[in-house]
């Protein structure tokens, strides 16, 4: 145990210095983990001496990265997955042992055993690379890591019938159909009682957790029941990370989700890096660099030909080819349970130990390239997209039938909306009631066909001009873009203000520091769910201290006013002057501003308390009882719950605070600006 632990500590201590050289190189951390394992494994400098216990620590890695992963669906996202899962894994999984046979016996003569065991090898992919790329590119709700997470669950649902069929292939093992079916009503049974059991009795167990308000009570918890979902499915002979992901989707739906996760997310990481680590032991460098050019080309080839295999699996959905390009992509390694099957393999002498080291070899190389596939995929499959579209040459309405769209009658100063997840829906519900013309774009051909006649709804990729045109772009007033691809985000913004000078885009970003270039890119509002759940958070810390909700309001106006100022300058370059762009883009907003009992104004008319001439405050408007009057008649006498709809600078409506006494007081920036004033 000393032994273990002092290879550890080395070893992170060792992954320091290789990490921080490869962020210099402008190399993922994965890949500074990878080279880690390369250089101080057994093969190279033959620092560490335990390596299977290693590999037995990153088992766990994989299995919380699934447990992770499992917890972030909702029950939702879970009915999408079922067609993926299992349509697109199943073909992907098919296909690639298919050919992989069919070319293994056109080279060996008669032997598909080896073909079929070769195809088990290539089609695996790695869960644990491919999630935690796309989790630290915020890429797991979009099209591509859906479909990418649900061919991975295939993959690893299938690890244990692969397994099963190493020593039927080798011939050391003999059973009938009737045992083998057993065996399968066996596992089914088990499990199923399992998710039984939890499905009842997990919410009244984490609920008497919770009440200890115990920290370690409730990490202990989250362990216990993700490695022992985990241990159970491994002694049915299915995978650690199957049952780990498991366990997520179960306690997904318990109240108390983001406790559990957010507890266990630093152990997440630790054993992550743990796994990579020990991948890049595995390799070899003596007959790496003894077989260099054979590696490399093989390595080659196995990426295309696995690419060119999964795509049919995607396209098959009614995705495009630009989604496809980039599953395709981003499954092109080699997964880490084939190790695991591949050292079956060895034993049963399906191949040789040379053969067994080029594995590895093209296992380790493709797994350290996936990285840089993943952030050269959305580019290259919009270069493939536009060149297969420009050299079909098809009529219009051929196009249309391919993109599922269809060229929209009568629609004018209408509404698009890219994207119908929860904000899509809520904001096609808003229109509907407020009698806006409005038309939906999405890509998941699955929910489109759902709300077709609940909705106008089409379906196809914004990013593609067609489309857009489709949708009456030219026409449109406002284009909502709320999905969560960011790559996507940005072609839709850049393609849309190209088309439509005049459109209004409002744009959904998850951080922050993606707004100023989609404001540079065209989009004329970019809301943020970091900077929007930050205003929510201390809304509610406030609240708790009993701060007046007045003074709360007033310090959320201007924190946002800081946070537009602040992108408006990141939005130009720096050779504007940021005087000559305020000067054309002022700070002027419409407020609106309730009369209460005690208001001054009850009883005034707009002539008498001169609003305009006395604060620099425009009335543009009135609400009363339902019914709002543009323009408002000067000597109309305001009544208490009148809403005045005002026009002027922040601070200016700040400064009237007194004719509203409910109104939220000024902070102490803004008054010491009006005292200069």
């Amino acid at each position: 145990m000393d032994g273990l632990l002092s290879d550890i500590i080395l070893l992170f201590l060792l992954s320091i210095v290789v990490t921080l050289i490869c962020n210099r190189l402008k190399l993922s951390v994965t890949v500074g983990f990878l080279l880690t394992g390369v250089l101080f494994g057994p093969y190279a400098l033959g620092v560490v001496s335990d390596v299977e216990a290693i590999e037995g620590i990153a088992d766990i890695g994989v299995a919380i990265l699934l447990f992770t992963i499992g917890m972030e669906l909702s029950g939702e996202a879970v009915n999408r997955l079922k067609r993926p899962v299992f349509l697109g894994g199943s073909l992907q999984i098919g296909l690639t042992i298919l050919a992989v046979t069919g070319c293994m016996m056109l080279a060996q003569g008669n032997n598909w055993q080896k073909g079929v065991f070769w195809g088990c090898l290539v089609a695996l992919s790695s869960s644990a690379i491919v999630l935690q790329i796309m989790q630290s590119k915020g890429q797991t709700s979009t099209p591509a890591g859906r479909l990418s997470l649900a061919i991975l669950v295939f993959q690893d649902i299938m690890v244990a019938p692969m397994l099963l069929c190493v020593p039927l292939l080798s011939g050391n093992l003999k059973i009938s159909a009737l045992e083998a079916l057993a065996s399968i009503g066996e596992v089914a049974g088990i499990l199923g009682a399992v998710l039984l059991i939890a499905h009842f009795g997990l919410n009244r167990l984490m609920e008497m957790v919770m009440r200890t308000r115990t920290r370690e009570i409730l990490l202990a918890t989250t362990v216990g029941l993700c490695m022992g979902m985990a241990l159970l499915t491994q002694e049915l002979g299915l995978s650690l990370s199957l049952g780990a992901f498991l366990a997520g989707l179960m306690l997904a739906r318990s109240q108390y989700s983001m406790s559990v996760i957010s507890g266990i997310l630093p152990y997440r990481d630790i054993f992550m890096s743990i796994f990579f680590i020990s991948v890049g032991m595995m390799l070899n460098i003596g007959y790496c660099l003894h077989h260099l050019g054979f590696i490399l080309f093989w390595t080659a080839i196995f990426i295309i030909f696995k690419s060119l295999l999964t795509l049919p699996s995607v396209l098959i959905q009614g995705y495009p080819i630009k989604v496809a390009v980039i599953v395709s992509l981003a499954l092109a390694q080699v997964g880490e349970f084939a190790f695991v099957l591949a050292k079956q393999g060895l034993h049963a002498k399906l191949f040789s130990e040379e053969a067994y080291q080029a594995f590895l070899a093209i296992s380790v190389l493709s797994m350290i390239i996936t990285p840089s596939l993943i952030a050269i995929a959305p580019k290259l499959g919009q270069l493939i997209q536009q060149r297969v579209h420009r050299h079909q040459e098809k009529e219009p309405e051929a196009a249309d039938q391919e993109n599922g769209t269809s060229q929209p009658e009568g629609l004018e100063d209408h509404l698009i909306i890219v994207g119908f997840g929860i904000s899509g829906k809520h904001l096609a519900s808003v229109a509907k009631k407020s009698s806006i013309p409005y038309i939906i774009l999405e890509m998941n051909p699955e929910t489109v066909e759902k709300n077709r006649k609940l909705e106008p709804i089409l379906h196809g990729d914004a990013q593609e001009p067609m489309v857009l045109e489709h949708l009456g772009v030219t026409k449109a007033r406002i284009m909502a873009i709320v999905i969560s691809d960011p790559s996507a985000v940005r072609a839709i913004t850049t393609e849309a203000r190209r088309m439509n000078p005049n459109l209004f885009i409002v744009a959904r970003t998850r951080f922050v520091t993606e707004i100023a270039p989609l404001r540079r890119l065209g989009a004329n509002a970019v809301i943020s769910e970091e900077f929007e759940s930050s205003i929510e958070v201390f809304n509610t810390v406030l609240n708790q201290y009993l701060v007046p909700r007045q003074d709360i309001d007033a310090f959320a106006a201007e924190i946002r006013q800081k946070n537009y100022r602040m992108i408006r300058r990141m939005s130009y370059s720096s050779s504007e002057k940021f005087d000559v762009i305020m000067s054309h883009l002022p700070d002027l907003s419409v407020q609106a501003m309730r009369v209460s009992q005690a208001s001054p104004l009850l009883g005034q008319s707009l002539a008498q308390i001169q609003l305009r001439a006395k604060y620099g405050v425009t009335v543009v408007g009135l609400l009363r009882q339902g019914t709002v009057q543009a323009p408002v008649d000067p000597n109309i006498v305001f009544e208490c719950n009148d809403i005045l709809y005002l026009f002027a600078n922040k601070h200016k409506i700040f400064a009237i605070s007194p004719l509203f006494p409910d109104a939220p007081k000024a902070p102490a920036n803004v008054e010491q600006r009006q005292n200069k004033a």
